[in-house]
């Protein structure tokens, strides 16, 4: 593999990630300037409760050993157009990605460029797909992202591919974990 040093240290500490990916993890295409990468996991409740926790739980799933200050972070998503996926501690705050389409519970799209990603000038289109399916609903994280480097970027496609089947991982994990727990008793009467 041919590069530069920074590029070499993105791969090292993205592929530090170890977890098993989702049911379907895939990519889709790559090229030296860019790629699109697709990961799905179907969970055993509706469109509307896998949105809302998408997007008003993101801090419950989102993996804390892929963020800037670990688990001091807190992380936002606010589903609006102009909205931010935000990761703030204190003073120190990152944009991941800004939303730029909302249509719940089907697709939350977002541009830009995460982790490490951002730092080498490259951007992206993040995009959470819901759809019905028997028995539940399919979650599909969609990812396509290029730019300028002077590196390879087919070399980094598998390893992303890796760390977003563990974002969507967690997501799929907390939705399974909530749909386990026993529904609240009723309140006395």
């Amino acid at each position: 593999m041919t590069g530069s040093p920074r590029f070499v240290v993105v791969l090292l500490v993205l592929s530090s990630a170890s977890t098993a990916p989702p049911a379907s993890a895939n990519v889709v295409d790559s090229s030296p300037s860019g790629f699109t990468i697709e990961n799905s996991a179907i969970v055993p409740v509706n469109a509307v409760t896998v949105w809302d926790a998408l997007v008003h739980e993101v801090d419950s799933w989102w993996p804390k050993d892929h963020s800037w200050w670990g688990k001091e972070s807190k992380f936002t998503i606010d589903a609006r157009a102009g909205g931010c996926f935000c990761e703030i501690t204190g003073d120190r705050q990152a944009q991941h990605l800004q939303v730029v389409f909302v249509n719940p519970p089907t697709l939350l799209r977002m541009t830009g460029a995460l982790g490490p990603m951002q730092g080498m000038g490259l951007s992206g289109v993040l995009e959470w797909r819901l759809q019905t399916t028997a028995g539940g609903t399919r979650i599909t994280l969609w990812y396509r992202a290029g730019g300028y480097t002077p590196d390879d970027l087919r070399n980094l496609a598998p390893t992303v591919d890796r760390v977003q089947a563990l974002q969507l991982g967690g997501l799929a994990s907390y939705l399974k974990e909530q749909s386990a727990k026993p529904a609240p008793a009723p309140p006395p009467r």
